[in-house]
């Protein structure tokens, strides 16, 4: 039997070393088996998303979890990316930003993101915030590929 079955791969797309420690943190206490892999801006990510250069062993992520301030290439090129690729356009986005900006929220939704959450401030909520993620995305959603 594969020890591997059954764990849901989240892609954490994340600059900020202290949010993506506090996912970490909140997706290691779960409720489901998941594998969490981060990167730390857009270049990366759609290198991990494709396979390429060191990500070239990379899994496909059951769910993708973008923030849209990011280095080299911001998270909505990411986005538009992801949800012009073929192979890519069923996985689901969740955009999990610090932006409350209007143009963003539409932007996200225009480009076919799946939820918008703005991260909270304060630690208990950004914690709740992530918790609820886990729940919905992880345990009642059916997620493409048979993941959930």
């Amino acid at each position: 039997m594969d020890p591997d079955s059954g764990v849901i791969e989240v892609l954490l797309v994340e600059d900020s070393p202290s949010d993506a420690r506090l996912t970490q943190e909140a997706f290691k206490d779960g409720k489901i088996r998941n594998r969490l892999h981060l990167v730390s801006d857009g270049v990366e990510a759609l290198a991990f998303l494709k396979r390429e250069g060191r990500h070239a062993d990379a899994v496909r992520p059951d769910l993708v979890l973008l923030d849209l301030n990011l280095p080299k290439l911001d998270g909505r090129e990411v986005l538009k990316r992801i949800k012009t690729d073929p192979e890519l356009r069923t996985i689901p986005v969740v955009i999990l930003t610090t932006s409350e900006a209007e143009t963003d929220i539409a932007a996200a939704y225009e480009y076919h993101a799946n939820c918008y959450i703005q991260k909270p401030v304060d630690l208990k909520s950004f914690l709740k915030i992530v918790a609820a993620i886990e729940d919905f995305w992880l345990t009642v959603v059916k997620l493409p590929g048979g993941a959930a």
